[in-house]
């Protein structure tokens, strides 16, 4: 019985990761296709929407349905499965407690409430909060979903984005008037999001809330679109206020930002 040489040894070593790396990457890339969508889709829809052949498309989901990350219903359609429930609000717990410290530090340079919120699909979700030292402060429930186009953490993500893709969102979102003072025109808005760009953050001057303006920055090299903002009383976060904040939330958001890609690594 011989030995196989060394040097194919490493050939087939090598060639064996490569394989197991990129089985991972189409299964990502179903799970992606699969959140992407409003409605269950078919395995020739997944294929199509992930440039897979059809048995390999088939042979990944039957591993993502038998682990429950993936769930097949009576039409034969698939849908994203009951175990990515509890781990995103896993991730989401995890995510929070990382970023409490940076949050706390932001607070405690500016006496105001400040938040963590992510892009999720159309809409803004907020993760944390390090409540304001005030005895007036503001108060957001982590998990809270609102419309990106009425929020500061919201603008500061679509201004990233190409102005297809807004068009694209607001005509899904309806861009629904939260106060008197919110942007409802497409147009409007892609104005809007120009001046953000230009400035690098963006405020929610009442347009969530009457008597609350909120400023954000996005995290920068973050693997998602995330964004962290400071919020309070009309009355307090003046516009003497947001220059005195915005480059203590631009400091926070590059360490965050620099620590997520340091992850990465």
């Amino acid at each position: 019985m011989s030995a196989e040489p060394a040097a194919d040894r490493t050939r087939s070593g090598a060639e064996t990761e490569r394989g197991g790396v990129q089985s991972v990457d189409r299964t990502l890339r179903l799970l992606d296709a699969l959140g992407d969508a409003d409605t269950p889709r078919t395995l020739s829809d997944l294929a199509a929407a992930t440039g897979l052949a059809a048995p390999t498309a088939h042979r990944l989901i039957r591993s993502l349905v038998r682990y429950g990350y993936v769930r097949q219903e009576p039409s034969r359609r698939y849908t994203l499965g009951p175990r990515l429930v509890f781990l995103g609000e896993r991730a989401a717990t995890l995510l929070g407690g990382w970023a409490e410290p940076y949050l706390a530090e932001l607070r405690d340079a500016t006496g105001e409430t400040t938040n963590l919120a992510l892009l999720d699909g159309d809409e803004m979700v907020y993760v944390t909060q390090a409540a304001g030292r005030h005895q007036m402060r503001m108060f957001t429930e982590p998990g809270r979903r609102v419309p990106p186009h009425a929020t500061a953490v919201g603008k500061a993500l679509l201004a990233n984005l190409p102005d297809a893709d807004v068009r694209d969102l607001l005509s899904r979102t309806g861009m629904p008037a939260r106060t008197a003072a919110t942007l409802t025109d497409p147009a409007a808005m892609l104005t809007h999001l120009a001046q953000v760009r230009l400035r690098g953050y963006a405020v929610d001057d009442e347009e969530q809330e009457t008597g609350v303006r909120c400023l954000a920055v996005a995290i920068p090299a973050a693997p998602r679109a995330m964004a962290v903002s400071v919020s309070g009383p009309s009355g307090r976060i003046t516009d003497t206020a947001i220059e005195r904040f915005v480059p203590q939330l631009t400091r926070v958001a590059s360490r965050m930002g620099a620590a997520l890609s340091a992850n990465r690594e």
